[in-house]
């Protein structure tokens, strides 16, 4: 949606942006040219192209205007086609003011103390909450996030050199430095510029680059790690951004978010694309379903009368560093092929739950049913599954299960798909609430979320006795639903709280988890904080 900035600021510390059109985000591309020229008239606000061809259409744009400052930053990503941008109505200003945000200016300070230059532009990609579809996406199915305030961002100057240096406001990650042409990711140590090399990798293979011009890149971050807010994948999304940035090439939302999907996987994490579709996806003020094959996202509009509030156990866990989160995918993926195998199908060629149901033509209520008739709720040896599909041990270890996962002794296939196929339905039920809107829909809401949390902890055991402390907590000072989010194993929960019950819930939350244990040592606004809808991922210039 082509936007212009309003001098005034947002609680994230960011220009409040002030829209003119929307259009569809599969139609929008990123790209770094800057060969445009915005013209202010006392009638409108016009944006052409420096060149006679036609007119193009925009996404997001700050951009360089030296009559105003002589030292700003400016919004741009994404050209298309071209059109112009519609008048300005009488509460959108015809030429505002633009001043450079305080976080952007406290980065370009460090850069240049720590590079001696100054950054040429800056890319931010937000974390997201996943309001309910817990480990479901790498099946296939919908999910529904949003975007969070909290975000990743990275000063870039690209150098006339092929050295790619990185450096981290946080002194406990140290710096690193690399050829951009042998570019080399240890699976083994989850080191934090390693995810930036996984999106720097991603765009680099898609556009079979051989001969990339270095950087200096300097990553600053608020979103708390290891929380299940995707602070890893924020950092993929943002150096996919960046690279592509560099390289001036053009490549769609959607593209951007499957390519940075697939090179997270550099890291030996088998996740799905949820998090990297919101950072790219999102807009401000409305959740996403994300729903995939083909990658899309609708609006859901969430109920007016409630708050989401998110809630950190301050248990830390790196999915890239255990095995946890992979053997729930090989188990999902073994589901699959069981499931398939009873009924006939060709389960060689399937990965996901989701195709099983696709290829029976069946509903998630049906499948629950199948599932029942069956897997067994015993755990599965290696060799009875290897049994049951016709297979070696060998065949399975090399050609099903991952690397991390070839020597696990059980599988739980029954609890797995179980907790997939109830949650895929609940992800729907949700959205169809919240598009009925009844009287009691943050009720309705908030059973689902517990319905929700429930499963992850019984049937999927992606649950810590510190999260199931916290919901209980969270639902007993007047959270109508309350859940674990993200990966689960620590991280954090996300509650359904009514409006006018905010002030009293995060005071009763704070001191009953917090207060009464070293919790408290942690910052209050990375512990406990209401969030809403945020925008998604952004290009800043420096002009």
């Amino acid at each position: 949606m082509p936007i212009l900035c309003d001098s005034r600021q947002n609680d994230s510390g960011y220009p409040k942006l002030v829209k003119y059109q929307s259009m569809e985000a599969s139609e929008v591309l990123f790209s770094c040219s800057t060969n445009y020229k915005l013209t202010f008239t006392a009638r409108r606000t016009e944006l052409r192209k420096k060149s006679r061809k036609r007119n193009c259409r925009l996404d997001f744009f700050f951009f360089p205007f030296w009559q105003l400052l002589s030292n700003c930053f400016f919004l741009f990503a994404c050209s298309c086609g071209m059109r112009n941008l519609s008048s300005p109505t009488r509460d959108q200003p015809m030429l505002p003011e633009l001043g450079m945000p305080g976080k952007l200016l406290k980065l370009k300070g460090m850069f240049n103390s720590k590079f001696g230059s100054v950054p040429k532009f800056y890319v931010r990609a937000p974390g997201r909450v996943n309001i309910i579809g817990e480990h479901i996406d790498y099946c296939g199915y919908s999910v529904l996030p949003m975007a969070v305030e909290q975000d990743m961002l990275i000063a870039v100057e690209p150098v006339k050199t092929h050295v790619l240096q990185l450096a981290n406001t946080n002194p406990l990650y140290p710096d690193f430095s690399t050829s951009a042409n042998n570019i080399q990711i240890d699976k083994t140590k989850p080191l934090w510029h390693n995810y930036f090399l996984c999106g720097f990798k991603g765009i680099q293979e898609h556009f079979g680059l051989s001969d990339l011009t270095g950087m200096n890149c300097l990553v600053d971050g608020n979103i708390p790690p290891s929380s299940g807010l995707s602070s890893s994948s924020a950092l993929v999304c943002c150096a996919g951004l960046v690279t592509l940035t560099v390289l001036g090439m053009n490549l769609s939302k959607v593209e951007l978010a499957e390519i940075c999907a697939k090179s997270e996987h550099y890291i030996g994490t088998e996740g799905g694309g949820m998090d990297q579709s919101i950072s790219f996806l999102a807009e401000e003020g409305t959740a996403k379903l994300i729903e995939f094959s083909p990658l899309r996202a609708t609006d859901v509009k969430l109920p007016s009368g409630a708050v989401f509030v998110i809630a950190n156990s301050c248990v830390e866990m790196n999915k890239a560093a255990t095995s946890h989160f992979n053997i729930r995918v090989m188990e999902c993926r073994l589901a699959a092929k069981l499931l398939a195998k009873h009924k006939c199908l060709p389960w060689e060629e399937v990965l996901r739950l989701e195709e099983v149901q696709a290829k029976l033509g069946v509903s998630l209520e049906e499948m629950l049913l199948i599932t029942e008739d069956t897997l067994h709720s015993e755990p599965y040896s290696p060799e009875e599954i290897c049994r049951c599909l016709g297979i070696s041990l060998q065949e399975l270890k090399t050609q099903i299960l991952s690397p991390n996962t070839q020597e696990v002794l059980t599988f739980k296939l029954y609890q797995r798909a179980k907790h997939v196929y109830s949650e895929a339905a609940r992800v729907l039920q949700f959205k169809k609430i919240c598009e009925e809107a009844p009287d009691n829909t943050v009720q309705l809401l908030g059973e689902l979320m517990n319905q929700s949390h429930v499963s992850c902890r019984d049937m999927y055991e992606c649950s810590c006795p510190e999260l199931d402390q916290l919901v209980d907590i969270c639902r007993k000072f007047g959270a109508q639903g309350s859940r674990l989010t993200g990966a689960g194993w620590g991280g954090c929960t996300v509650s359904i709280v009514p409006a006018d019950k905010l002030s009293s819930f995060l005071a009763n939350v704070h001191e009953a988890y917090y207060q009464r244990s070293n919790r408290s040592l942690v910052p209050e606004k990375q512990s406990l904080f209401a969030t809403k809808p945020g925008g998604g991922a952004l290009v800043f210039l420096e002009a």
